[in-house]
């Protein structure tokens, strides 16, 4: 019989389809896997040698001193068709009895490798880490402009999750506003500590590893697991064990090791799924709740194996047809033979 689930964060239910159950096989249509794709593309403008072609970066590693030059091997820019401007001022003002401001934000495109083939499932652990690196130095430094609020870092990966570009690329959007699913978490959570004086993630972390259900993979500080109620199948959230409510307080070690639970965490999805196409996002705490009891960052991975329809558009009722349970299991079995030793090397 079908089961609906309650997210004791958000209060919404799914709908968790038991008896469409579908295993990892059952995808692999679906999923539509993207023909190999060579290391270097001529026409591609983030490879090496087309610098020019983008705008002027605003970070990079590299090995020499010369910006917007073909040494890199992360590189960070403005996104050339940007959904918000960087320039301006908010003006915020009432149009009747509507709420009206300037589209001002940051929009920037993390170019994750020269290599165009690359993704975080065959990444190296080194790769992997400077890129959350970089992800980490671009949030400090649009940190400090006073006119935004929130900065949501977020990755599609194939033309169905919302890739233009085949090139291995993450982007970041700073907004003057907190977006509504990030304020539903915080009152979710904020609803909890009330009652039990407690952080809502530390006590799923610690109930999940218990349970020990639903654990996908761990390493000494961070926990991957699906979720107890799921929206999609194989959807998979990453967080630290001990709670931080900001993703840029993590050090250079941890980044190291978060980063290598990432590149475990793609690599089972891409072999349990048949490289799938799938949008992750990293929700962190807001600009005025950093130091936050209530709030605890994490990421979401959402492979993108179903199309939501009119039930979903219009109730909100997401239907997942894979358990988490299922989902774990089979992320579980997923593991490499071999796993490449993760250096504690991070670029400056």
């Amino acid at each position: 019989m079908p089961e609906l689930r309650k997210d004791p964060i958000t209060q919404e239910w799914v709908i968790i389809a038991t008896e469409r159950g579908r295993r990892p096989s059952d995808f692999t249509q679906s999923s539509a896997s993207e023909p190999e794709r060579p290391e270097f593309s001529p026409t591609c403008p983030f490879c090496p040698g087309k610098e020019g072609t983008t705008p002027p970066e605003v970070l990079a590693f590299r090995n020499g001193a010369n910006s917007n030059v073909s040494d890199w091997w992360v590189r960070c820019v403005p996104n050339k068709f940007p959904a918000l401007a960087i320039e301006g001022e908010l003006n915020k003002r009432g149009l009747g009895m509507y709420d009206v401001m300037h589209g001002v934000g940051a929009h920037e495109v993390i170019i994750e490798s020269p290599r165009h083939n690359e993704d975080p499932a065959t990444m190296s652990a080194f790769q992997m880490a400077e890129v959350v690196w970089a992800y980490r130095e671009r949030y400090l430094d649009l940190r400090k402009d006073s006119r935004f609020k929130y900065i949501l870092i977020f990755r599609n990966h194939g033309k169905v999750a919302g890739a233009s570009l085949e090139h291995p690329h993450s982007q970041l959007i700073a907004t003057p506003m907190i977006p509504i699913d990030v304020v539903n978490e915080i009152h979710g959570a904020e609803r909890y500590y009330q009652f039990h004086e407690r952080c809502i993630w530390c006590d799923m972390v610690r109930h999940e590893l218990e349970q020990a259900v639903r654990v996908v993979s761990e390493t000494e500080h961070y926990l991957a697991f699906e979720p107890f109620a799921s929206k999609y199948p194989f959807e998979t959230w990453l967080m630290p064990k001990s709670h931080q409510a900001s993703f840029a307080a993590m050090t250079r070690e941890r980044v190291v090791e978060f980063a290598g639970l990432m590149r475990d965490i793609f690599g089972r999805v891409s072999r349990c799924l048949n490289a799938p196409p799938y949008n992750f996002a990293i929700h962190t705490a807001p600009f005025d709740r950093e130091d936050s009891d209530i709030f605890h960052w994490h990421m979401v991975i959402m492979p993108r194996l179903t199309i939501a329809a009119g039930f979903e558009m219009g109730t909100g009722i997401y239907i997942n047809v894979t358990t988490p349970e299922d989902a774990a299991r089979y992320l579980v079995e997923a593991k490499e033979t071999t796993e490449a030793p993760i250096t504690l090397e991070v670029s400056v």
